[in-house]
Order: structure tokens, then sequence, then C-alpha cells
């Protein structure tokens, strides 16, 4: 598991070496190349969410990051920058709830300028609740967001009031998600934490919701996520109980063609009307192939999802440091990067080993 981060250094090394091949990329201790960095722009959320932020753990009196703790978003394109310099080829903005961060636009605007190394333009995704999506689509495509996912679990008001643990309908997240589809924030994904005897009944309500609406719904099993105090193996619907529930209503035909890096397996209707997509995150672990980095809002920078220790980057987001020094930095801990929690997790379980690690908070590192 993580160890304690040794103190961020200067490197003289090169970044990448250019050949006829392209460029050679950043590779962890289990060459999982770093391609992906999620970017969390804040810390709060307005959902109580059972498994991610659970009311009796953020309550009223919880202290979140206060603004002058966040990163500023001058902090963040440096930051992204330097991501870019090491091979990242999409960014996805998130939280808490990325979209309490005022005036995210203007972030959105400065990241849509960004290049990879190959000349392309970055990716720029962003995942939300969806609550001020309606609001906000217009100005985020505008601003040069690429797509959206929104995290839905339920299309039944009772049962999404419950999951949420919010006074808020969920007409409000379905409306989110028209807006952002009739403004062409696409291809549009719904994420959707399926938990045993909590809103495992919602499973084909969500294929029919959107079957045919060029919007893919991916189901994920139930994590041991920071907050997820009530977690339980036998709260866990794996992504093949899920598939079996679906294609019992909807023929579903594999997609062809799986990227390496990619969390869910893919499936079409039969009938081609769309996509569903299943992330066994539980039952079958992909660390193999994450090539994912995670910096908080507040600039710590990890390596996995359910890490312990973070690696402070704010000594170098001054003026004092540059880009290529902060971008060393961070190659310099991902050549070190070893994690792999849920396949040793997966192990434990298997073995009826009970251990459990303490994880970073969700809403901090985003989802």
């Amino acid at each position: 598991m993580n160890i304690i981060d040794p103190p961020i250094r200067a490197e003289t090394t090169p970044r990448h070496s250019v050949s006829a091949g392209g460029v050679t990329p950043t590779l962890d201790t289990l060459n999982r190349p770093l391609r992906d960095l999620r970017l969390s722009v804040i810390d709060q959320c307005n959902f109580r969410c059972t498994y991610c932020m659970p009311r009796d753990t953020f309550g009223a009196d919880y202290r979140f990051l206060p603004s002058s703790e966040r990163m500023s978003f001058e902090q963040m394109v440096k930051l992204a920058k330097a991501f870019a310099q090491l091979g990242v080829e999409k960014i996805r903005i998130t939280g808490g709830e990325p979209l309490l961060r005022r005036g995210l636009e203007s972030l959105i605007e400065q990241l849509a300028r960004l290049t990879t190394v190959s000349g392309k333009p970055m990716e720029l995704a962003l995942t939300t609740n969806g609550s001020l999506l309606a609001a906000k689509a217009r100005s985020l495509r505008d601003a040069g967001l690429g797509r959206v996912t929104v995290s839905l679990d339920a299309v039944d008001d009772a049962v999404f009031r419950r999951m949420s643990d919010v006074d808020m309908p969920v007409s409000r997240i379905l409306d989110g998600i028209e807006a952002a589809r009739a403004v062409g924030l696409a291809p549009l994904k719904v994420n959707a934490v399926i938990e045993r005897g909590a809103n495992d009944s919602q499973i084909l309500p969500l294929v029919r919701l959107f079957k045919g609406t060029g919007v893919a719904v991916r189901f994920i099993e139930f994590m041991d996520v920071g907050g997820a105090g009530g977690w339980s193996n036998t709260k866990v619907i794996t992504a093949r109980e899920t598939r079996e529930i679906v294609e019992a209503e909807f023929p579903l035909v594999p997609v062809i063609g799986h990227e390496p890096a990619a969390t869910a397996v893919n499936y079409r209707h039969a009938d081609g009307a769309g996509e569903v997509g299943f992330i066994a995150s539980v039952s079958q672990p992909f660390c193999g192939s994450c090539s994912r980095a995670r910096v908080s809002a507040d600039g710590q920078l990890y390596s996995c999802l359910f890490a312990t220790h973070g690696t402070d980057l704010r000594p170098l987001l001054t003026d004092s440091a540059s880009v290529e020094q902060l971008a060393l930095a961070i190659r310099s801990r991902w050549l070190q990067r070893d994690d792999r929690y849920s396949e040793l997790r997966s192990t434990q379980r298997r073995s009826g080993s009970g251990k459990v690690y303490p994880t970073v908070r969700m809403s901090l590192v985003g989802g």
C-alpha cells in the first residue's frame, strides 16, 4: 500500500524521450502510464449520499476546506500544464460537487487551450451530481467542456431522496441531463452506484429511461471508499449480476474494442438503441491498467482513489517554481507508484482476511 511519500526534490532527468515512434510514456513501477488527471476543484457537496458523504459524518459542523486553502484557478492551470508535459491526455474535473466552485467556466476556458504532448487538444470532462447542471450546461459547453458524467443512483423520487439524503426532486437532475444533451455535451454518461437493498430496484428503470436517448448508463459496484462506513461485501451486487438483470429485459451485445485503461465494460442494446456499461471495481478490479492521478482541491497528489497519503505539491505551485520543476516532481512520484488497493482487497476478501486500510475521503480526491 501507499508508503509515506518522500519529500519533493528537483530532478534533472528528461520528462520524455521523443523518437520516430512517438513520446515515451511516464511509467510507474507496474509499467502503467500517466494518461489521466482527476482534478478536484472543491471538497464540498450539496448531497449527502449514504455511500460517500453520510450525514452522520459530514454534518453541519464538518470542517471543509475554506476557500483560502483551495488551489486558485491559476495554480490549477499550472498543474494541468505540468501533467500535460508528462503525457496526460484527459482532465476530468471533480469534487465534491465541482459546480459549487464559483467561476468554474473560467478554469475550463483556460484548460481548453491546453494541448497534449502529441499536439492534440486536451480532452476535458466533468463529473457532477447534476443538481446545478440545467443552469450551467450551456456556459460550460461554451467555455470548452467536452463531456459530462452525471451521478444518478435512482429515477424513483423516493429512492433518489433516500440515497442522496437531500430534499430535492430527481426531476431536477433529469432536467440537468436533458440540458447537457441539448447543448451537445457528449458523449453523456450516467453513473449509478448499486447497493443491494438500497437501490437495486432502480437498475431496469434507469436502463428504460435512457435507452434510445444517446445517454449511456453505467452501473458501478458498491465500493468501500472513504466515507462508506457501512460498507459490506454482502451489499455488493456484482457487475455480472447487474448485467444479468438488464439482459432479462434488454438483450445486449458486447462492444468490441475495449480501451486499455477504461473502467467500464460496455454493451450495446441489440436493437442499436444505445449502450450500457458495467464497472466491476470490486469483483474484477482493474488496477493493472489504471492510468489516473488525482489532485485534491488543496494541492495534494494522490496516486490511487484509495490512497492513504498524498504528496504536497503546493510548494511548487508558487511563482518561484516553474512548470518544468513541478512536472519533474510529479514524475518522480509517479515513477514510484505501486498502488493496487482493489486487487489486494479482492485477494483478502477471497482469503477471508478482514484487514481494512484507512483511505482519504472521496469528496477530497474525486471519484
